[in-house]
C-alpha cells in the first residue's frame, strides 16, 4: 500500500468519523441533559438533509441560506417534540424513552417514503466544489472531506464557546451535572430539556448536511446514526468531546478495515469495537484511561 493511498484512505475516514462524531455528540448532549436515549437521531439526520434540499430546490433559496433555515427549523422541530410529546412522556425509565424515540423515528422515515419525489430519486446537494479534488504530494484528497472536516472544526470550537461562555450554555451544563442543584440555583430545567432535544435535533440535520454531499440523500441515509452510537458509547454516553473523538477514531479504523480486511468486514468493526468497549471499560473508554470504572 503506498503512502498517497494511506493518506487518501485515512481523509476519507476522518470526513466519515467526523459525521459520526456530529451524531455521537447529539446522542450524548440528549442523555447528558435529559437521561433519555434518542434513537430517532438518524431520521433527524435524514429529514434535515432534506429538508434543506427542498428550501434549496424547491424553495429556490441560495444553499447558505437553505443550509441556516433548515438546520434552525430542525431545532425547532426537536424543541416541538419535547414540548408536546416527549415532556410529558419520557420519565426515568430508559425502555419509555428508548421505544419512544425509535417509533418516532419510524414515523419520520415513513412519511418521508410516502412522498414520492423523495422516495423514487436519489438527491444529492448541488455544491460548486462537488467532484473537486486538491494534490497532496502524490494523493488526491476530495474537497467534500476536507470540507467536511473544516466544518467539524468550526462546529466544535463554536459549541465550545457557547458552553463555557454564554449563560444558556453554562446552565446547561449545570442542568447535565445536577439537575436538581441548577434548579435550586434558579436554571429552568424544563427549558434546558427543550434547549437539549433542539441542540440534539440541530447537530443531527448538520450531520445530514455534511453527509449529503459524499452519499446522496435519500430516506435510508439516518442508518448511519447505528455506526455513530458506538462512537458515544466509547465516550462512556457522558463526554461531548469524548464523542466527537470516538467518532473520528471509528471513522479512522473503519477506512483502514475496509482497505485491509474483506469486503463487508468493515461494517462489524465499529459495533466490536463497542462490545470491547462495553466489556473491558464499562464507563466508556476514557474513563478506562482515566483509572475509573
Amino acid at each position: 500500500m503506498s503512502a498517497e493511498t494511506l493518506i487518501q484512505v485515512l481523509a476519507s475516514g476522518v470526513a466519515t468519523g467526523c459525521v459520526y462524531g456530529l451524531v455521537a455528540l447529539s446522542f450524548v448532549l440528549i442523555y447528558k441533559a435529559t437521561g433519555a436515549v434518542s434513537f430517532m437521531q438518524g431520521e433527524l439526520l435524514m429529514l434535515g438533509a432534506f429538508a434543506v434540499l427542498a428550501l434549496h430546490e424547491a424553495a429556490g433559496l441560495p444553499l447558505a441560506a437553505a443550509v441556516v433555515l433548515g438546520v434552525a427549523a430542525m431545532a425547532a422541530f426537536g424543541a416541538l417534540l419535547e414540548r408536546t410529546v416527549l415532556r410529558r412522556t419520557l420519565g426515568p425509565g430508559h425502555l419509555t424513552a428508548l421505544l419512544l424515540t425509535f417509533g418516532l423515528g419510524m414515523v419520520m422515515r415513513g412519511a418521508v417514503g410516502a412522498v414520492p419525489a423523495a422516495s423514487h430519486a436519489m438527491h444529492r446537494l448541488p455544491l460548486p466544489f462537488a467532484g473537486a479534488s486538491v494534490q497532496l504530494g502524490g494523493a488526491a484528497l476530495a474537497v467534500e472531506h476536507l470540507a467536511v472536516i473544516a466544518a467539524t472544526a468550526l462546529l466544535a470550537g463554536a459549541l465550545t464557546l457557547f458552553f463555557r461562555r454564554t449563560r444558556a450554555g453554562l446552565a446547561l451544563r449545570a442542568c447535565s451535572e445536577n439537575a436538581g442543584v441548577a434548579a435550586l440555583m434558579g436554571v429552568s430545567v424544563p427549558r434546558m430539556h427543550t434547549l437539549a432535544w433542539a441542540l440534539g435535533a440541530g447537530l443531527a440535520a448538520v450531520a445530514g448536511v455534511l453527509l449529503a454531499p459524499v452519499t446522496f440523500v435519500h430516506p435510508n441515509m439516518g442508518l448511519v446514526a447505528l455506526k455513530a452510537f458506538p462512537a458515544a458509547v466509547l465516550g462512556g454516553m457522558t463526554s461531548l468531546p469524548g464523542a466527537l473523538a470516538g467518532g473520528v477514531f471509528l471513522g479512522v479504523v473503519e477506512a483502514l478495515a475496509g482497505l485491509a480486511l474483506p469486503e463487508g468486514a468493515k461494517d462489524v468493526v465499529p459495533y466490536l469495537l463497542m462490545l470491547a468497549v462495553l466489556l473491558l471499560f464499562p464507563g466508556g473508554f476514557a474513563a478506562g484511561l482515566r483509572g475509573r470504572p
